[in-house]
């Protein structure tokens, strides 16, 4: 490793110095004093989609708060971003106002009344992997509509109709799809048949192409009603038979009662400090929050600005601390109206501190010798995240799923939009692996009504109090160390927004034991000192797709919009 042993062992002094203008500005290169040309004033919207990124954006040009622009922009996404962009599925929003109040909301889907414990498993008691991963009894109880009236209901400035007739039009008149987009419709052509007999929108004789119209009749119908008729648009009425009606068509098992009884909740934040930085996150269901914290504090006593970006003793640290934290999360965390999850002990220094005491700068740890700890008492990977600011200094930070790509496959017939299959991010069997490969254990067992975890993490981080950035990312099991990363990228190794965004990620998840590296994200010196001390490295393709905002010393708005997918990120 070619360092002192010293360095590696011992904390690091109290405090933080900003020793790079970078940082500071936001600016590449440490200009400092130069403002970047692609820094704004008045506001930012950063998104998986141009169109929506573009909604978004006019909505604060309209005088529209940074909420304002959240609700636009969901309803736009579940147009033009159908395979994760929703209407049918839930997420989480983290708030904070330009006077510093903050304020998470919940709108994660519920299993319905019906749900039972044992419902994904077969006779011998093994799961039966696709029936809770495509279909009409992979869904959940949606989320999305019910979170953005909620949230509009609270803070939202302008109208409400005004805000959904964006998605509307685009629905309506259609837009112009990408070249990823046709790729992906193609990839899922023969998904799509097996569960739309009746066909959808989604489906076309021959293949898509870049630049094909995407006309949606029936989600602009629905969305008409959602102008028209707020919540009850979704949960009753027309939409809400189509729904019921598809159900029955496929043995799925929410009823009108569970539409009904559904509410987003309003939950009080997680929160941490990293050197000096205050971390404002999402509380359980989510398991991201409390990840988020505990990562943060496990790297925090070792120079990793020292060492270096993605340098082998970085990365080790950074995988060392990842492995014990998703050992945690198999075991200890869940839907909190169901199950008293132990936040406060996770987090606790000491608790942190003892978990990073066992392991040997020599060699690997197995993940087969890491347990959960012991604390007193008791998403293919699509999602999307957007990361708003307006000219007032409000900010929002919203993830937001259907679980995999494009959810269930099922798109409701008469209503035009696509069922989540969240039901997988339950534990479907203690111990046995999700899609993401993530093992999970009681306190994340299928329950009528209950929420199931995620990992999402969105996050808003302070500096001395004032708004300095805003992240989230989509990606499964990996959208927690993607964060992570990203924060790190900033605030230890001095990227601007766009780098910090773009640069190559790793991951961990204790459960299967490998680090997963996107191609080039370490060199090939640091590769092979990592492999000679047992770990295991897997290439795979991309990991996240962060779209992040950050404010500069001098009151700018930076965005960060992730190349690896169609982001875009806009500002006046």
């Amino acid at each position: 490793m070619q360092k002192d042993i010293k360095d590696r062992i011992i904390p690091l002094v109290m405090g933080f110095v900003l020793l790079s203008g970078a940082l500071v500005t936001g600016c590449a290169g440490g200009q400092l004093g130069k403002k970047n040309s692609e820094e704004y004033r008045n506001g930012m919207v950063v998104s998986a989609s141009p169109a929506a990124s573009k909604v978004g954006l006019d909505i604060l040009k309209k005088g529209g708060n940074a909420v304002d622009a959240a609700v636009a922009v969901q309803f736009a996404l579940a147009v033009v971003y159908p395979n994760a962009g929703n209407i049918g599925g839930g997420g989480f929003l983290v708030y904070r106002s330009a006077e510093g109040e903050t304020n998470t909301l919940d709108f994660r889907e519920k299993a319905g009344a019906a749900a039972s414990r044992n419902m994904y498993l077969d006779s011998a008691g093994q799961p039966i992997v696709d029936k809770s991963l495509y279909g009409q009894l992979a869904s959940g109880v949606p989320g999305s509509v019910a979170g953005m009236v909620t949230a509009h209901a609270k803070y939202g400035k302008l109208k409400w109709a005004d805000l959904i007739e964006p998605a509307i039009f685009l629905a309506r008149k259609g837009f112009n799809v990408s070249e990823r987009q046709a790729a992906e419709f193609n990839g899922m052509r023969d998904k799509f048949l097996e569960f739309n007999p009746f066909g959808t929108a989604l489906i076309k004789d021959g293949q898509w192409a870049k630049g094909d119209l995407l006309v949606q009749n029936e989600l602009a119908n629905t969305l008409e009603q959602i102008r028209d008729k707020g919540r009850a648009g979704f949960y009753e009425g027309a939409v809400a038979d189509s729904l019921l009606l598809e159900m029955k068509r496929g043995g799925g098992i929410i009823t009108a009662q569970d539409l009904k009884n559904y509410q987003a909740v309003w939950r009080k934040p997680i929160t941490g400090t990293y050197k000096g930085y205050q971390i404002i996150t999402m509380p359980p269901p989510s398991s991201g929050g409390i990840a988020l914290i505990q990562l943060l504090k496990s790297v925090a006593p070792y120079p990793l600005k020292k060492w270096g970006h993605h340098a082998d003793s970085t990365v080790q640290v950074m995988v060392e601390a990842e492995r014990r934290v998703y050992a945690d999360r198999a075991t200890h965390l869940g839907d909190p109206d169901f199950y008293a999850v132990p936040g406060k002990e996770l987090m606790e220094d000491h608790y942190v501190k003892s978990r990073m005491s066992t392991f040997n700068w020599a060699k690997a740890t197995t993940s087969a010798t890491v347990k959960a700890g012991v604390v007193k008492g008791k998403e293919h990977e699509e999602t999307t995240h957007f990361s708003i600011v307006d000219k007032a200094g409000n900010a929002v930070s919203i993830t937001t799923t259907l679980n995999g790509s494009y959810g269930a496959a099922v798109v409701v017939k008469g209503a035009g939009f696509l069922l989540n299959n969240e039901m997988d991010d339950f534990s479907v069997k203690p111990g046995a692996p999700n899609m993401y490969g993530l093992v999970g254990g009681e306190a994340n067992a299928i329950a009528p009504g209950k929420r199931m975890l995620s990992s999402m993490t969105p996050t808003i981080i302070e500096k001395d109090r004032k708004l300095f950035m805003v992240v989230g990312t989509p990606g499964g099991s990996t959208i927690i160390t993607s964060v992570f990363q990203t924060i790190l990228n900033v605030i230890e190794f001095d990227q601007n927004m766009q780098q910090a965004v773009t640069s190559k990620r790793f991951h961990h998840q204790w459960l299967p034991d490998e680090v997963y590296l996107e191609d080039g994200a370490i060199d090939s010196v640091n590769v092979s000192k990592l492999k000679s001390r047992g770990y295991i490295l897997t290439p795979r393709g991309p990991i996240g797709r962060v779209d992040a905002i950050l404010k500069t010393k001098w009151g700018y708005y930076q965005g960060g919009a992730d190349p690896r997918g169609d982001d875009e990120s806009l500002g006046w």
